[in-house]
């Protein structure tokens, strides 16, 4: 197993610039080299070399019209890369063409209530619960006759990843979590936390009230506070504004206010899911174990990394397993440190 302080020295973990030396599918381990460029205590680069991708597909997948991406070869081992919250599929714009130059066939799609993913009939609630967007994933790989992939995600991206590898580990050949163990426990969520935690949560009970809602509705509000999110959760990302404009235009989508809201306030048990995810939820609720190879990703300045080096959640992984810390690094991990997240794919395929 690769240590913390021989992983980030050989991945030079503070850069955002493409990696020019990571192994591909099937080759040996231990043979992938990622040389170092900017050293994590340096200043994080504003951008990475890529700007967009080549065009955008539509699917329909289960109650949902999905928009996303695809790079690399039709026939390579599939990644599925799952964006969070306040982002969207651009946080994988480095990561994407590392991977299909390695042969990866390459799947990032926008989440519910983002970018040009749109729900089939007004009819639908829009219901942002944790198992609801798991299920979309199924959904998507059943549509694209995909049976198994590597699904990697941070934030809203993680936790989905996390439940399809739980409750269907058929379908996950190998996984990478930034945060780890992200499946929301409805229960654990109504006892506080340390006043300094909670103050990073800032947003979640924000959304919690009428205030909240209206000011996501409102283009200028809702442009304004996932800018504040990006700059207080990512403290040593020297992003532009291009780049976060890029982003915010996938919240531009019609659902994009009700989608955000009612996952936060499902969260704190203040709004209702649906009745057909209950038995998902009942299972979840257990905090299943997962067994498929995983590597989990902590990022030393997000100010959502748990303590203690991955330890928190080291029990709920139960099959081969790496955990590595970024330093320098903050929430948006795959678009920060894209030469890291990528061989953090590679490396899980492999174990």
């Amino acid at each position: 197993m690769i240590n913390r302080r021989s992983f980030g020295k050989a991945l030079g973990v503070g850069a955002g610039a493409a990696a020019v030396g990571l192994a591909g599918p099937g080759s040996a381990p231990g043979a992938a080299a990622v040389p170092a460029t900017t050293p994590a205590s340096g200043p994080a680069p504003r951008t990475g070399p890529h700007t967009t991708f080549p065009r955008i597909k539509q699917i329909k997948a289960g109650v949902l019209d999905v928009g996303y991406t695809e790079l690399g070869p039709a026939h390579g081992p599939v990644v599925i890369c799952l964006h969070g919250w306040p982002y969207d599929i651009h946080s994988y714009v480095d990561v994407a063409p590392l991977l299909a130059e390695r042969g990866y066939r390459v799947i990032v799609p926008y989440l519910r209530g983002h970018g040009t993913t749109r729900f089939l009939s007004d009819r639908t609630l829009r219901n942002a619960q944790q198992s609801a967007i798991a299920m979309d994933l199924i959904a998507l790989m059943d549509a694209l006759k995909i049976h198994r992939a590597v699904l990697a995600g941070f934030d809203w991206g993680a936790r989905t990843a996390d439940i399809v590898a739980a409750l269907r580990p058929e379908r996950c050949k190998a996984l990478v979590s930034v945060s780890g163990y992200l499946v929301t426990n409805r229960e654990a969520n109504l006892k506080p936390l340390a006043p300094r935690a909670e103050l990073a949560w800032w947003y979640q009970y924000y959304f919690s009230t009428e205030r909240g809602r209206l000011a996501m509705e409102d283009k200028t509000l809702r442009h304004d506070l996932t800018r504040l999110v990006w700059d207080t959760v990512s403290p040593t990302w020297g992003f532009d504004d291009a780049t976060f404009e890029r982003t915010a235009a996938a919240f531009d989508n019609p659902d994009y206010a009700a989608i955000v809201v009612h996952n936060y306030r499902w969260r704190l048990s203040l709004a209702d899911g649906e009745r057909r995810y209950d038995g998902l939820e009942k299972l979840l609720a257990a905090r299943p174990t997962i067994g498929v190879p995983t590597v989990t990703l902590d990022a030393e300045r997000d100010p959502f990394t748990a303590p203690g080096g991955g330890t928190s959640y080291r029990d709920r992984f139960t099959g081969p397993y790496e955990h590595r810390a970024l330093p320098g690094i903050g929430h948006n991990v795959p678009q920060e440190a894209p030469a890291a997240f990528a061989q953090a794919v590679v490396d899980a395929d492999r174990l």
